[in-house]
C-alpha cells in the first residue's frame, strides 16, 4: 500500500507517517520548505518538497506516487491564529484542500482521500450544546472554523459528485510531543520546562483557565482517524474526541506536578481569544462503534509532552 502524507513534518503528519512505515507501507510525506526545522520528526521517510497551493507541482507528484491513500494534515492549522491570518488560512486551508481534491480525483483510482475537518466547525456553542453530536447544524465564528467547515463540504461534494471515496474525521484538540508553543499545553509545557531548566523565573503566562475542552492524544486520534478509514462511510462526518472534558486550569495543575515546580501564574490579556467557548465537548459515539479504544490517559499524555519539551530546549 502507498500512503502520501500532506503536512507530513508537522505533529499529526508525522505520526500518521511513522504509524504506516510501522506496518510497512510505502509512505511518502510532502512538506514546504519552510518546514526543514521540523523533518526530525519523522523518521527514514521520504519527504518530497512541494507546496500544496501549487498544483500543478502536486499533480506531477500525486501521477508519479499513485497513492492508495490519501491523508490531507497540510493547513494553517492554529485556530486562535487565524484571526491575525484570515487570508492565508482560507487560502490556505480551502484552496490547499481543492488542489488535493482535484489530484487525487485525476488519479482515476480507488484512492481514499482523509480530511483534516475540525471541531471549530461548531463554532459558537454553549455547555448546553454538549456534548456535539456530528448532526448538529455548524455555526463557526473563526476564520479557521470557517475554512474547515469549507474543506468539509468540499471533501463532501466530491464524494457525491464524483464518487471520491472521502473520509471526513471532525478533529478535537490532538495534544502530543513535536508541536510548536502554539497552544495552551504546548506553551504552558515550554514554560515549566524553562523554568526547570533555570531559563526562565518561576512565573508562567497564561490566558483564559475557566474553559474547557475535549483533548486526545495524537496517537490515539490517528488510531481513530485510521479506524474511519478502514470502516467508515465516505463523505460521513465523524467526531475524533474522548467523550471527556479538561479545564485549562486541571491541566495546568497536572503540568506543574509532572514538572516538579513551582511557579507564580501571571495572567497576560494577549494569551485570552478574541472567541473562546466556556466547553467544547465531543459525542464519540460513532468513533467507539468503529471500534475506537482510547489508550492513553491525559496524564500520560502531558508526561510525554512536557518529556518533549525537556529534551528539545
Amino acid at each position: 500500500m502507498k500512503v502520501l502524507v500532506t503536512g507530513g513534518t508537522g505533529m499529526v503528519g508525522s505520526h500518521f507517517m511513522n504509524r504506516y512505515k510501522q506496518d510497512g507501507a510505502e509512505v511518502y510525506g510532502i512538506a514546504r520548505n519552510s518546514a526543514s526545522s521540523r523533518l526530525a520528526a519523522v523518521q527514514d521517510q521520504s519527504i518530497i518538497r512541494c507546496d500544496i497551493m501549487e498544483r500543478d507541482a502536486l499533480m506531477k507528484i500525486f501521477k508519479e506516487i499513485k497513492p492508495d491513500v490519501v491523508i490531507h494534515m497540510a493547513a494553517q492549522a492554529f485556530n486562535g491564529d487565524s484571526w491575525n491570518s484570515e487570508y492565508v488560512t482560507h487560502n490556505t486551508n480551502y484552496i490547499g484542500t481543492l488542489n488535493v481534491l482535484y489530484c487525487a480525483r485525476e488519479l482515476d483510482s480507488d484512492v481514499k482521500v482523509l480530511l483534516a475537518c475540525s471541531s471549530a466547525e461548531y463554532g459558537n456553542i454553549t455547555p448546553e450544546d454538549c456534548p456535539l453530536v456530528e448532526v448538529r447544524l455548524l455555526t463557526p465564528w473563526t476564520p479557521y472554523g470557517v475554512s474547515k467547515v469549507g474543506v468539509e463540504m468540499l471533501g463532501r461534494q466530491y464524494f457525491l459528485n464524483f464518487g471520491l471515496k472521502t473520509f471526513l474525521p471532525r478533529m478535537f484538540i490532538h495534544v502530543g510531543t513535536g508541536h510548536p508553543p502554539a497552544t495552551a499545553i504546548q506553551n504552558f509545557a515550554r514554560q515549566l520546562a524553562l523554568i526547570k531548566k533555570g531559563v526562565l523565573e518561576p512565573e508562567i503566562h497564561v490566558g483564559n483557565l475557566t474553559s474547557a475542552r475535549d483533548f486526545i492524544d495524537v496517537r490515539d486520534g490517528v488510531d481513530a482517524m485510521r479506524l474511519v478509514l478502514e470502516k467508515g462511510n465516505p463523505g460521513e462526518p465523524v467526531n475524533i474526541c474522548t467523550g471527556t472534558a479538561y479545564k485549562i486550569q486541571e491541566i495546568l495543575d497536572m503540568l506543574v506536578e509532572i514538572s516538579g515546580t513551582h511557579a507564580k501564574v501571571i495572567s497576560d490579556p494577549a494569551l485570552f481569544r478574541v472567541a473562546d467557548e466556556p466547553l467544547l465537548l465531543g459525542d464519540n459515539s460513532k468513533i467507539k462503534a468503529l471500534g475506537f479504544v482510547q489508550k492513553y490517559t491525559m496524564y500520560q499524555t502531558l508526561e510525554d509532552v512536557f518529556s518533549d519539551w525537556m529534551d528539545r530546549i
